[in-house]
């Protein structure tokens, strides 16, 4: 089985940094893309960032200059670190990550459980 993990998340106020982490575990070959969404209430879930194993990445317009993803391939760890945060900003974030399982061939995308950013104006 995979698990992800995440961690940090919280309550700040508006022009804040937070930073999340997320760790990947389990009966993992390799890991393509991993990525942060959230999703606000009422709303759907969008993305937030996505990295891929070589560092290319990718960011929703809304966080472009504000949020950074990095990852650890060794580590299987993927982490965003959100300047000058909004209350918009403010939604239940999702780590994700594709792994090709062990004695696999195809990806698969996994996700984690949710960590709530809370952005007080």
């Amino acid at each position: 089985q995979v698990e992800l993990v995440e961690s940090g998340g919280g309550l700040v106020q508006a022009g804040g940094s937070l930073g999340l982490s997320c760790s990947a575990s389990g009966s993992i070959s390799s890991i393509n893309v991993m990525g942060w969404y959230r999703q606000a209430p009422g709303k759907q879930r969008e993305l937030v960032a996505t990295i891929t194993s070589g560092g290319s990445t990718n960011y929703a317009e809304s966080v472009k200059g504000r949020f950074t993803i990095s990852r650890d391939n060794a580590k299987k760890m993927v982490d965003l670190q959100m300047n000058s945060l909004k209350p918009d900003d403010t939604a239940v974030y999702y780590c994700s990550a594709d792994v090709r399982r062990s004695g696999r061939i195809s990806y698969s995308t996994y996700w984690g459980q949710g960590t709530q950013v809370t952005v007080s104006s």
